[in-house]
């Protein structure tokens, strides 16, 4: 895609507009009320600006053992459909590869299921409810 930009930075306070991005979709769109949390401050977000535009976000963090949580993958509305999640994930999953990563686990909103899946993701464990929203656990091996 012509003008995107990618940075990967620790700390959602230095990429400000990831937390536009999210709250675009998260609270705004999807109604969510719990979006910010304590993972933010120590977390590594990514944020890909469209001709100098929030377009995506997403974050991951340290579990242990070499496993990674990716989350908060998000992409504006008006963007989707041109594989900025994709992008999102391939990026997160570099990035922990390149931090010693050994495996990816997330928790996807089940309607995302299928997209994780086509990008190599499995299903474990059982749905459950995050809020309101029904989400399935999902990892992949790096």
């Amino acid at each position: 895609m012509e003008n995107m930009k990618i940075f990967i930075e620790k700390g959602l306070n230095k990429l400000p507009q990831c937390k536009i991005i999210r709250e675009e979709v998260f609270i705004k769109e999807q109604k969510f009320e719990n979006e910010f949390d304590d993972i933010d401050t120590y977390a590594y977000h990514q944020l890909i600006l469209i001709d100098d535009k929030p377009a995506a976000t997403a974050r991951i963090f340290a579990e242990e053992n070499g496993v990674y949580h990716l989350g908060r993958v998000c992409v504006m509305k008006d963007l989707r459909g041109k594989n900025l999640g994709k992008t999102l994930l391939y990026n997160m999953e570099s990035y922990a590869k390149m931090l010693g990563g050994k495996e990816m686990h997330l928790s996807a909103q089940t309607r995302a299921m299928d997209f994780y899946k086509k990008c190599g993701y499995t299903v474990y464990g059982e749905e459950f409810y995050d809020e309101y929203c029904p989400h399935i656990n999902m990892k992949k091996i790096l």
